[in-house]
């Protein structure tokens, strides 16, 4: 075809230019297996697949990467982007950076007579591009502009200002991240860049030295003043920047005659809540993080705003009597303390459905927020016509609540599930229901309540309905990823939901955790760190994302952070005896000092008896580091008959008596106080024979027991079945487990060798327990183990 022949008006194309980084430090056979896998990715993702399907999209291979083209949307390129992030996962040996702009194209056949496509708008891609660094997805300022119409986009989109690329011409650039998907670090380019500026700028301060002392000594207290002036104004106190499009819902106080009503006027507000989080425009703050703020005397707006980072909320009350019901409710802004909207609602109670939809539409309303159509359409979605299901849904879901919150109770669970399948009884279409049953049931599984088969398939018919009433909804995906996580361990099809999820939830912080639940068991800590910090933007005061960020600390060994965070965790919870007990035992773990755990049980003791069950188990271990006998009985008094575990590894109450009388020295007592225990763990063991956490309680039984070979097989079966491939929590607290089996049936070597493996990753082995607990007394004097002990040491650190 002759040049006059081909088509030159331009067609605007929206383009993804994506490169491996890296790709020339790779052997030939490397990059060529490397792009073959990375062609198949790119060619599996359903937006490359739709588009291509519809003749509307190109792809065009680069060497070290490739350019697709996209013709229809220009939210295409940065879909089909998130998408190829989310397959990376999977692949962590391919890095690549990505860039995406809309601009001009036009369709050429090259020197082969094959289409190709040549024009300003692959330029400017290729330059976006090569202004990032591995994970980036930068795009131009062009584009971003139209994805920012799209609130699902426009939380996500950082601006980064403008980058020199090549012959000295300028991009505008626009960072894309959301947690899991893109890199959040400004790109290296730029911080050349700006370490250039800032180079440039302090010479030119050395060149106006010239100017008189007094003149710049006056100059610089003008500025002073006004800067803080300015600093005072805009950000008091150091506070950070608080987003206008931000609310809490606080509890709707109950006016009715019932107390009993209570749990409806929660139920409202909680409603409520679970409309606005579907809106991507809103910050808004989970309940949990506001139930404090119930008694709404003396509250100080802009305190509580500069805490939880909400520039609004929404107060109120609720009166139910008979079939009738009265919501007022106001939306306050918190620094002013004035009044942006109110309504008063007196309607026939089946009509609060009508009530809750209202005011969450005012509250986008008022604070200029933007709906998507399918936000609009979900908000507006009635969960039942049935009020009798829906007060049984109500209370269930506050015991679920208070379950995470408590980490405790877990009976509770049970009885949750049995209003909800009540609940569902009534109104089969009920759809919020069978999400909260499906959690329920895969909860009371996970925790051992009852590990049945028989309890897993109640979880997955859950499951399957909500997915069958609503598969548009980020609740049914919620669920879905929740039963892979608690139900299977299936970790990477969790993922795989839970990307749904937290697109369609953009405000609900449990996608987010659970998303930080599946990133730390599959290793990744760093990104599960951030994925729960995140989740406790949205719940600042839960102590549930508190604690768990606590756990990722103590596996990782950043103690001072981990005394952080159980700080302000007691700031909420300052009488939680669990709490307490968390706090105090980061210094023995640390530093081997047990002087702060012995305080913190005797304080709680004597300010509550009662409460020597719910710290048995940290009591017991005290007692064992301290040898302190007489406080190992007592303990042991106070500790309930199904004993204690730690992340599934069963540990029954007749193991406890065991280690307890070997400490007495009373070997007749001991065994038989072993024998006890094991006869329990292999009833379980033996009705899950892949159960490996019961496993290596079994092989520690038997070691203990003398039974070396098959203590040994035991331990060693529970580290195949869970490697820490396979779960980065479980996983070292098994090899762990082995390591004491080695010991403790003589085989030193071998316990070494393991317990230096367990250094080497993140795990809950410490300094402290090393060099106090009983069970690594037959290590101690080996050359081995004081190095290991020296390297977990806090002067090692």
């Amino acid at each position: 075809m002759s040049p006059e022949q081909q088509n030159l008006e331009p067609e605007i194309a929206h383009i993804l230019s994506i490169d491996v980084v890296g790709y020339s430090k790779r052997l030939v056979n490397e990059q060529i297996e490397l792009l073959k896998r990375l062609n198949q990715i790119v060619r599996d993702t359903p937006c490359s697949c739709a588009a291509a399907a519809g003749g509307k999209a190109l792809r065009l291979p680069t060497g070290d990467g490739m350019v697709l083209l996209f013709f229809r949307s220009p939210e295409e390129p940065l879909q089909c982007a998130v998408q190829i992030s989310e397959a990376l996962q999977n692949h962590p040996d391919i890095q690549v950076r990505m860039g995406a702009h809309s601009g001009p194209v036009n369709e050429i056949t090259d020197v082969n007579d094959r289409p190709n496509v040549a024009g300003a708008g692959l330029n400017v891609a290729q330059r976006i591009l090569d202004c990032g660094d591995g994970g980036h997805i930068l795009l131009s300022k062009r584009l971003a502009d139209d994805l920012a119409e799209y609130s699902h986009w426009r939380p996500h989109l950082h601006d980064l200002g403008e980058c020199v690329v090549k012959h000295g011409a300028r991009v505008h650039l626009v960072n894309f991240h959301n947690g899991p998907i893109g890199n959040p670090n400004r790109p290296l380019k730029l911080q050349d860049a700006d370490a250039s500026a800032d180079g440039l700028r302090k010479a030119g301060t050395k060149r106006r030295r010239y100017l008189s002392l007094a003149a710049a000594a006056c100059l610089f207290v003008a500025a002073v003043a006004a800067a803080g002036l300015i600093f005072w104004r805009s950000n008091p106190a150091g506070a950070p920047v608080i987003p206008v499009k931000s609310v809490a819902v606080l509890p709707l106080q109950n006016l009715s005659d019932d107390p009993k009503n209570a749990f409806f006027a929660d139920g409202v507000q909680d409603q409520i809540i679970t409309h606005l989080n579907k809106v991507a425009d809103l910050k808004v703050i989970s309940s949990t993080s506001v139930m404090k703020f119930r008694d709404r005397a003396n509250l100080d707006l802009v305190k509580i705003g500069e805490a939880l980072g909400v520039r609004y909320f929404l107060q109120g009350n609720v009166q139910r009597s008979g079939g009738r019901m009265r919501v007022s409710v106001q939306l306050v802004d918190g620094q002013t303390s004035t009044q942006a909207w109110g309504e008063s609602y007196d309607r026939d109670l089946a009509d609060v459905f009508s009530i809750q939809t209202e005011v969450a539409e005012q509250i986008v309303s008022q604070l200029a927020a933007k709906f998507t159509p399918e936000e609009k359409a979900q908000i507006e979605d009635r969960p039942t016509t049935d009020l009798l299901a829906y007060d049984l849904y109500v209370r269930a879901k506050a015991m679920i609540a208070r379950v995470a919150l408590e980490s405790s109770g877990l009976e509770n669970l049970v009885e949750a599930a049995r209003l909800l399948d009540e609940a569902t009884a009534r109104d089969p279409s009920f759809f919020l229901a069978y999400c909260q049953l499906a959690s329920a049931q895969d909860q009371i599984y996970f925790y051992g309540i009852d590990p049945t088969e028989k309890r897993r398939a109640l979880a997955q018919a859950a499951v399957d309905a909500a997915v069958r009433l609503r598969p548009d909804f980020g609740e049914a995906h919620l669920a879905l990823a929740a039963h892979y996580y608690f139900g299977y361990r299936d970790y990477q099809r969790a993922r795989e939901e839970l990307a749904i999820a937290m697109r369609k939830l953009p405000n609900d912080p449990f996608p987010i955790l659970l998303a930080g639940y599946v990133d730390r068991r599959q290793g990744r800590w760093e990104s599960s760190t951030k994925q729960l910090k995140r989740a406790l933007e949205l719940g600042p005061r839960n102590l549930d994302f508190l604690k768990q960020l606590a756990h990722s600390c103590n596996a990782l060994h950043r103690y001072d952070e981990m005394r952080d965070l159980l700080d302000r965790a007691l700031t909420i919870a300052p009488q939680d005896p669990a709490l307490q007990v968390q706090r105090a035992v980061i210094e023995l773990d640390a530093r081997a000092d047990t002087r702060p755990l012995h305080r913190a049980i005797e304080g709680i003791l004597n300010a509550n008896p009662a409460a020597g069950g719910t710290i048995a188990d940290q009591w017991i271990l005290l007692a064992l580091c301290e040898g302190d006998l007489e406080s190992a009985n007592r303990a042991l008094t106070r500790m309930s008959e199904k004993g204690a575990q730690e992340e599934g590894v069963p540990y029954p109450k007749a193991w406890c008596e065991g280690l307890i009388a070997r400490m007495r020295q009373d070997p007749e007592a001991a065994a038989a106080s072993f024998r006890a225990a094991r006869s329990e763990v292999a009833r379980a063991v033996e009705s899950q024979p892949d159960f490996a956490e019961g496993l290596s309680a079994l092989g520690m039984l038997d070691a203990a027991l003398g039974n070396a070979e098959e203590a040994q097989r035991e331990g060693q079966r529970a580290v195949e079945l869970l490697p820490t491939s396979k779960d980065a929590i479980v996983g070292p607290l098994l090899l762990q487990n082995l390591a004491v089996i080695y010991a403790w049936t003589g085989d030193k070597e071998r316990a070494l060798e393991v317990l230096e493996q367990v250094t080497g990753l993140p795990s809950y082995l410490s300094y402290g327990q090393l060099l106090l607990h009983p069970s690594w007394a037959p290590l101690r004097s080996e050359e081995g183990f004081k190095k290991i002990l020296a390297s977990l040491a806090p002067a090692a650190r």
